[in-house]
């Protein structure tokens, strides 16, 4: 029911509607986004850089949405899912884009002399409701423990225990406490570890999913034109693909696509807020570039690996489809070893960035003397992740998250004119010469 077609569409209209008073800013200021991204900013106030910020965002966005949510698009709803996908990550930047600004906008500054900020905070000081605050503060300290933490924690232990024969048990215990040496560092020490790990892990997934589509060079286009055909028309019964009506292929090709790059959840903006920035467009356009790394980089070539391998129609789904397109393309067991690399790096960096997230919202809620409680219990709950079923833990983090992006959607709409306006002052600013691109 949470994410039924009403909330999917919620999503989606935001995000028209904010690329249209944006004057389509994902497009015209992309690669201005990807250049600030890796500057370094020498002026304002923020506990990491910018790279720091959009590192420890793709940590978490950055997991099984990309390996096993791409795949279940395409075993469920055709190779035309991925186009829908693509149109999604295009819409979902200028709602990132626009979450980030105003949570650097309205971010407040702790009793510590950090930063604390995201939906909670542009929702009391910007909007003046703190209830749907608090509302937004709950649901995401609750979720983090699903999606953020036992889900993740789950992969990663399956994954070592697929491939090295480990217990369960051991497994979890290690990955605790790991995940316990980076979370006592707080936001600092994470973005140190994301901004060293997420792109060591994206350059193993990138050359494996490279090698694959180049291995099937031959089929690629083929594999191109089934994903443009397909967005329009469904996808018909074929090999152990049991067929996908239109509205099935449009369905798995944006739920997915949000939920791989999280546009409109509330999520990021609460990495965006503390970043070092002199102005909330900079790290806005940052973190935007955010979802175009994620949506239409990596996910891309997971699709293109999958429709260009041809073993979309083999009927497995999830991790399994993905582990079959890279075996195909790649020598001995190599695919095997790099999709299970990826799955369980993947699933520890999102632990790292979603505690940050689960532990500003209970901040938010309870004040930041109470936050070693939370970190404890994180901890303890990666090691619980690491054993147990988790059916029941999906659907209830499937349903918090969703009630996460109610209330930031509500936020975004009504404060849509303070963002438009500070948008234009920014953009004046700069070509006028008042503003430095870089500083």
């Amino acid at each position: 029911m949470m994410w039924g077609p009403w909330l999917l569409t919620l999503l989606l209209g935001v995000g028209f509607w904010l690329t249209f008073r944006l004057g389509g800013i994902q497009f015209r200021s992309l690669f201005y986004a990807l250049r600030l991204a890796f500057s370094k900013e020498r002026s304002g106030e923020g506990d990491i850089s910018h790279f720091g910020a959009l590192m420890t965002a793709m940590a978490a966005t950055l997991g099984m949405g990309n390996i096993a949510g791409v795949s279940t698009a395409v075993a469920l709803g055709g190779p035309g899912a991925i186009f829908w996908m693509w149109m999604t990550g295009l819409v979902g930047m200028a709602t990132k884009y626009s979450e980030s600004f105003l949570a650097v906008k309205y971010r407040q500054i702790n009793e510590h002399g950090e930063i604390s900020g995201g939906p909670m905070y542009y929702l009391e000081y910007g909007l003046g409701q703190k209830w749907l605050g608090m509302c937004f503060a709950v649901f995401g300290s609750l979720a983090a423990f699903g999606i953020g933490n036992m889900v993740q924690a789950n992969t990663a232990a399956a994954a070592v225990v697929e491939s090295l024969g480990s217990s369960k048990f051991s497994v979890g215990i290690i990955l605790s406490v790991l995940t316990g040496m980076v979370i006592i560092g707080g936001i600092k020490r994470i973005a140190e570890v994301a901004s060293i790990f997420v792109p060591f892990m994206v350059a193993i997934y990138f050359v494996g999913a490279l090698i694959v589509v180049f291995s099937h060079l031959g089929q690629l286009g083929v594999g191109i034109k089934l994903i443009f055909e397909h967005a329009f028309t469904g996808t018909a019964a074929t090999g152990g693909f049991i067929g996908a009506t239109l509205a099935k292929t449009i369905r798995y090709g944006v739920a997915r696509g949000l939920f791989s790059n999280e546009s409109g959840m509330g999520s990021a903006p609460i990495a965006a807020a503390a970043a070092k920035t002199n102005h909330p467009a900079k790290q806005a356009l940052v973190s935007m570039s955010g979802t175009f790394l994620d949506t239409l980089v990596v996910c891309s070539l997971t699709a293109l690996a999958l429709a260009s391998s041809g073993v979309w129609v083999s009927g497995e789904t999830g991790v399994a489809l993905t582990m079959q397109a890279f075996s195909e393309g790649l020598p001995g067991n190599w695919g095997h070893i790099i999709v299970t690399l990826s799955a369980i790096t993947f699933a520890f960096s999102t632990i790292l960035a979603w505690e940050y997230y689960g532990e500003k919202c209970f901040e938010y809620l309870f004040g930041d003397k109470w936050v070693h409680f939370y970190r404890y219990l994180w901890v303890l709950f990666v090691f619980i992740g690491s054993i147990v079923k988790l059916e029941v833990v999906w659907n209830f983090s499937d349903a918090m998250n969703a009630l996460m992006a109610i209330p930031n959607l509500i936020g975004l709409l009504l404060l849509s004119g303070v963002l438009f306006r500070g948008t234009k002052a920014y953009e004046m600013g700069v070509r006028d010469g008042s503003i430095n691109k870089f500083d």
